[in-house]
């Protein structure tokens, strides 16, 4: 399945850190249970720029995944959408011909997690695109589990971005935000935007947001921010002028330290950022100042609504697109341009 050859599918694979190679690839033949897709857009995920940097953190190497029975070398991408092109057994209501967006969390289905339905905690939980041959290609193949129906309402470069926004809300969802309560978000990058969105949407009646990139607060700003604030040069607000909870988006210590001196006495900070080395944090200060540590992974039960909500023009997670690039560009155009600082947010392989 994983040999190479001239007529395969074109695909952006992941050998180690900095070889990213734009290759073909055999067909693989369907599994029962499994549907192959024609893709139609793919998303660069900060999770894919850490692989591409320094890579491996999650791809496996070695030992297979024991959903998947992938390791590397892998196909990458797992922000993708696209059109059903064949099935193969029993793949529930999804047909050929039908566009579909890719929640692409592996899931056992019988771990303790899973059966009390947080699949995204699955004793084996892994992702297409890093834990087994994702969407950044011409065809995917994936569990029919993965897919979920688009309207006609929903584009193709909003379908591809649903799987950020299902981070966004998930997090949303966890910290329990309500209409009038204040909120910050640190960072603006995709989940950080998409957060000011998602916060802006339930009701929030401050959302400051914190960056280095003026280009990113303004966006910010523009997707319903109602005060913003370099890092390199001022502060969030503190203590008595707090907020009610803060989500760190970064995932990285000055982060972590600016989210929780940002809320006042009895609020949470929600951690949606994944830090690639072990947090401090101030026991005694979260202990004196009852602060609640709120940790997100993932997503669970968010497609449908989150699907709902685009199409009904509650939400826009597209308007985050900065670049389009071909798939067969992506890592001169892609990879390699994001590993340097620009005002890029989000760009979107297309094959």
């Amino acid at each position: 399945m994983d040999r190479l050859n001239d007529t395969g599918i074109l695909s952006a694979v992941w050998y180690a850190a900095k070889d990213v190679r734009i290759e073909r690839r055999v067909r693989p033949a369907l599994e029962p249970g499994q549907v192959r897709l024609r893709v139609t857009c793919c998303g660069i995920c900060g999770s894919d720029m850490h692989e591409y940097l320094n890579g491996p953190h999650a791809i496996p190497v070695g030992t297979p995944h024991p959903i998947s029975g992938v390791a590397a070398p892998v196909v990458l991408g797992h922000e993708f959408t696209g059109e059903v092109l064949e099935t193969k057994g029993d793949c529930g209501a999804v047909k050929i011909g039908q566009r579909v967006a890719v929640e692409p969390e592996y899931r056992c289905g019988t771990c303790p997690a899973c059966l009390r339905g947080d699949y995204n905690l699955c004793e084996k939980m892994g992702f297409a695109g890093l834990m087994g041959h994702g969407g950044m290609a011409e065809e995917a193949v994936l569990p029919h589990y993965m897919l979920h129906t688009l309207p006609d309402a929903v584009t193709d470069r909003q379908a591809a971005v649903l799987e950020p926004a299902a981070v966004a809300l998930h997090a949303l969802r966890r910290s329990g935000l309500m209409a009038g309560q204040s909120v910050a978000v640190v960072g603006a990058g995709p989940i950080g935007l998409l957060l000011v969105q998602f916060a802006a949407v339930a009701g929030a009646r401050r959302i400051v947001v914190s960056d280095v990139s003026e280009a990113r607060l303004a966006r910010a700003r523009a997707l319903g921010a109602t005060e913003t604030v370099n890092s390199m040069s001022g502060h969030l607000p503190t203590q008595a002028q707090g907020v009610d909870m803060a989500y760190e988006a970064v995932g990285v210590q000055a982060a972590l330290e600016d989210a929780i001196h940002s809320v006042r006495k009895g609020g949470k900070v929600i951690l949606v950022g994944l830090f690639g080395a072990p947090a401090r944090i101030d026991a005694f200060d979260l202990v004196n100042r009852e602060v609640e540590i709120i940790p997100s992974c993932g997503y669970r039960h968010v497609y449908p609504d989150l699907i709902g909500m685009i199409a009904g023009g509650v939400i826009d997670p597209s308007l985050i697109v900065t670049r389009q690039v071909s798939l067969a560009d992506v890592v001169t155009d892609g990879f390699e341009r994001l590993a340097v600082p620009n005002d890029d947010v989000k760009v979107l392989a297309v094959p």
